[in-house]
């Protein structure tokens, strides 16, 4: 694959930077039903026309534009709510370096499936240290799931 930063997460879960046109035909072979991209359709690297590729190869394309600056909780509630539904399905997340969904593949890990930190953090810690801005919505989200009134997904 040419998109840099590529794991498997699981036997079904695949996470890496932007896909190439390349990569997107060869997702098939891999067994690929889903592709879900966190990045802006603006950002630098962003390939202008993935849901169309994606969907000719018969395969579903949800796009949840995750801004750099500013991540949101409901976006991340989004995410794990799509997650959870597709949980065994193959499928393939991305955005532009990893780094947004390196963040949102923790915080699934951690929060959603109960994961100790030691495996959640993979491949985070692998991939970069989330900045400021990123630490602050890592704890926004954490603080928020140990709420007992907050809407947790089972």
């Amino acid at each position: 694959m040419d998109a840099i930063n590529t794991f498997q997460i699981f036997d079904w879960l695949w996470i890496s930077g932007q896909l190439s046109e390349e990569d997107i035909k060869r997702l098939p072979e891999l067994g690929i039903e889903t592709v879900i991209n966190l990045a802006l359709p603006t950002s630098t690297n962003a390939l202008k026309n993935e849901a169309e590729l994606v969907c000719n190869l018969h395969m579903n394309y949800f796009q949840i534009p995750v801004e750099w600056e500013l991540p949101e909780i409901a976006q991340f509630t989004l995410f794990a709510e799509l997650l959870q539904k597709l949980q065994g399905t193959k499928t393939w997340l991305h955005c532009a370096m990893n780094n947004r969904v390196s963040v949102f593949m923790y915080l699934y890990r951690k929060l959603i499936m109960n994961e100790n930190e030691e495996n959640a953090v993979f491949p985070m810690n692998e991939i970069w240290t989330p900045d400021k801005t990123w630490r602050e919505f890592i704890d926004d989200v954490c603080n928020l799931y140990k709420k007992p009134d907050s809407k947790v997904i089972t």
